[in-house]
Formats: C-alpha cells, structure tokens, sequence
C-alpha cells in the first residue's frame, strides 16, 4: 500500500552500485523538503562510494547481493520500510519483474543517453559515451523513464540534451552529461513526488 492511500510524506529509496553521485544530490535536494523522506539507499556492491556518502547524510543504507534481489528479499525490506517510490540512481542490475509489478509507475531510472540509443544491457557508463561518440552523434544528453522489465525500455519522462563537441573524449562527455544529470534528476522527481503527494497518480 503506498502513501497517496495512508500518508503525507513520500519515503524514498535510492539504488545505486557505485561512486553515488546523482544519489548524493537526491538527498541534498530533500533533505529540507517537508514532503519527501530518503528512507533507505540499497546497493549491490560493498564497496561502493555511495554507501559512505548516505552514511555521510544520515541516510540507513541496506546492502544486498544479486540473488537477494532475484528471491524478493529486497522487495520485503523495501515493503518493511514502507517505501513509496524507488529511484536507481546507477543502479546496473536488471530489476525483477516482481518488484516491477509491485512498485508498476514507481521505479524510476536515469540514463546517460537519449533513448531508445545507446541503452541496453552492458550499455552503462563510458561505454554509452564511447558508442556515441564513436557513431558521431551531434548531440547527447539523459533520458528518465520508468523501469519495467528490460533493460533502459520503461516509458520516457524527460529528456535533456548537450552537444557532441569536436574533440570530445568518452570522459569529456561524461563530465557533461553529469552536470545534466546533477541539475535535473533531483527536479523530476520532485516534480514526480508532488504527484504522489497529492494522491495523483504519476503517469
């Protein structure tokens, strides 16, 4: 049961399975934000850089293995921390359909790079800016969608763009497509947030 049913306050999980960038400026951005509540930050990987970064916001961070998330063992902490939506922020596991059916229009992922393009399977990180700019694309940018059972082929929300420069290395794009990301992921969802919040759906 989710919160446009029983609560004001949106509670919050981050997935994520490395150096936790976009997690951080999630929970910077509400951090002062009455409505929203960053209950739990679950990654896949032990040593991953975000696991220090939500202890160094306060946030209870759950760490997990692959077969933890195929046997619903994640979905049950999830549905402990009465978690209303579920926002991977470099997470680069394929989410079960289970917990898909379970949180349907509540999973939302952010990609680096204009979909349908260069997403996929194996398609993460500099990979997406190397194919990129190896099929001398003029432009790139971020796309967040809703998760649903394959790969980066959950229905779009937004899209931001940034040129391809002459020049550009895997790590150049990178760079920028990061500031897209810092500037404009914490806003979707707030946008997304006050939806729930007033009960709406998100769609």
């Amino acid at each position: 049961m989710f919160l446009a049913d029983l609560r004001a306050v949106v509670r919050m999980a981050i997935l994520a399975s490395g150096n936790g960038s976009n997690a951080q400026r999630l929970m910077e951005h509400f951090k002062q934000h009455p409505g929203v509540c960053i209950a739990l930050v679950g990654c896949d990987q032990p040593t991953a850089g975000v696991i220090q970064r939500a202890w160094d916001h306060g946030v209870p961070s759950y760490l997990f293995n692959s077969n933890q998330l195929k046997n619903g063992t994640v979905q049950y902490e999830l549905q402990q921390q009465r978690i209303d939506l579920v926002v991977l922020a470099g997470f680069l596991r394929l989410i079960p359909p289970e917990l898909v059916k379970t949180y349907e229009g509540r999973i939302i992922n952010i990609h680096p790079s204009l979909l349908p393009k260069y997403g996929g399977k194996g398609m993460y990180g500099l990979r997406v800016h190397e194919a990129v700019i190896a099929a001398r694309e003029t432009q790139s940018g971020i796309t967040i969608h809703y998760v649903n059972e394959r790969f980066d082929e959950g229905g779009q929300i937004a899209q931001f763009n940034c040129p391809v420069l002459t020049g550009d290395t895997a790590a150049t794009l990178a760079g920028r497509v990061h500031k897209l990301e810092h500037e404009h992921f914490p806003l979707v969802i707030e946008q997304l947030v006050t939806h729930l919040s007033d009960g709406k759906p998100l769609r």
